[in-house]
């Protein structure tokens, strides 16, 4: 493992005597791209040295003790075995760190949210959804922004946008992707029925102008009326701004602001995200021809979660995570659900690397 991390700490210095050339500063996307691992590189040279140094002290430990009494050589032994479990935490910490990097990790993302199944209570678990993420990301002190929202008639979402912002929110949001089913008593069952019903959850990572050039010539724009549940109008100017993006056939609409110029400022950004997922879809597609959407048909035998009222449980059901706290996952406590999916992640991870490892061996 030495090796390598002196190999990083190398790129480490490297990276900081380029970053302050002009021609780099002057290149906005080298820049950035170099920053980003210049800034992850940094974690990584801070806990090396930090090892080094507990190496050093068992070494110097076990010079002393040749040469020491036997009350000196027992603190000796003590200061040697805090240095070793020291040494064991921090090299756990940097096989973490040293894992394969998700390309979109440190983005925001921008979440997209509709009702499949089962009609208006579809709708109505979908902004149950939405209000959970909000609530989650506040919990997190995360940004939270709406980019549009369409009403249904009993006041769920047919569908719903908005974007999520922190360091850390692609890494536990990737996860929430995929159609979640939902186990209740709709408010529209007479007879206390339970129905199942679902909504699915698209998770993007934000784009950058400089991740995805846009061909302004290959898009067209058409406006109209913004409007609400019902059909009712909410204003009476055409502000509203519909995108279609010609080569893939990708659209987007804008609403929810009063002026056009922000709602195809919108559009653009999520029009961006999409496209730069559909890059790397079709580069992961290059590497496995075996790969299921990311939301499914949106139908109640796809799930990647169960939120069931009667029994107050949530499962996961690609870790097999089952809980009996709906009403606290609901009102955004996420945080058993999330972090389970990251350290199943990460396990798997290490077990790969591991497996790689030996057989290089």
């Amino acid at each position: 493992m030495l090796d390598r991390l002196t190999a990083l700490e190398d790129e480490y210095r490297e990276l900081e005597a380029r970053m302050a050339d002009p021609e780099i500063v002057s290149d906005n996307k080298r820049f950035v791209e170099m920053s980003k691992r210049y800034a992850a590189l940094g974690d990584i040279v801070s806990l090396t040295r930090r090892l080094r140094e507990r190496y050093d002290d068992v070494e110097t430990a076990k010079e002393l003790s040749a040469e020491a009494d036997s009350e000196e050589r027992d603190e000796l032994r003590q200061m040697s075995s805090a240095a070793e479990a020291d040494i064991e935490k921090l090299e756990a910490e940097l096989k973490v760190l040293l894992l394969p990097k998700d390309p979109n990790a440190g983005r925001n993302v921008i979440v997209e949210i509709r009702g499949a199944e089962g009609g208006e209570e579809a709708n109505l678990f979908a902004r149950d959804l939405f209000e959970m993420y909000k609530s989650f990301a506040s919990g997190q002190s995360w940004g939270f922004e709406v980019l549009n929202t369409s009403v249904s008639d009993l006041g769920g979402y047919d569908d719903v946008t908005f974007m999520v912002k922190g360091d850390d929110v692609w890494t536990r949001m990737k996860f929430e992707a995929g159609p979640h089913r939902v186990q209740r008593v709709p408010v529209t069952e007479s007879q206390g029925r339970v129905h199942t019903s679902s909504a699915t959850v698209t998770v993007l990572p934000e784009a950058e102008e400089v991740d995805i050039a846009i061909d302004m010539n290959e898009l067209r724009f058409d406006t109209y009326r913004s409007s609400g549940a019902g059909g009712q109008h909410v204003n009476t100017t055409d502000s509203a701004v519909r995108v279609t993006h010609l080569p893939t056939g990708e659209v987007v609409s804008m609403q929810d602001e009063k002026s056009q110029l922000q709602n195809r400022e919108r559009a653009l950004k999520v029009l961006r995200s999409r496209l730069l997922q559909r890059e790397e879809d079709r580069q992961r597609l290059e590497a496995s021809a075996a790969r299921r959407d990311q939301t499914g048909g949106g139908g109640r035998s796809e799930k990647i979660r169960t939120y069931n009222f009667k029994e107050n449980r949530v499962t996961d059901h690609r870790i097999g995570l089952t809980i009996h706290k709906l009403d606290r996952v609901l009102a955004g406590d996420l945080g058993e659900v999330s972090d389970a999916l990251v350290q199943e992640e990460r396990t798997r991870q290490l077990q790969e690397e591991s497996a790689g490892s030996t057989a290089v061996d």
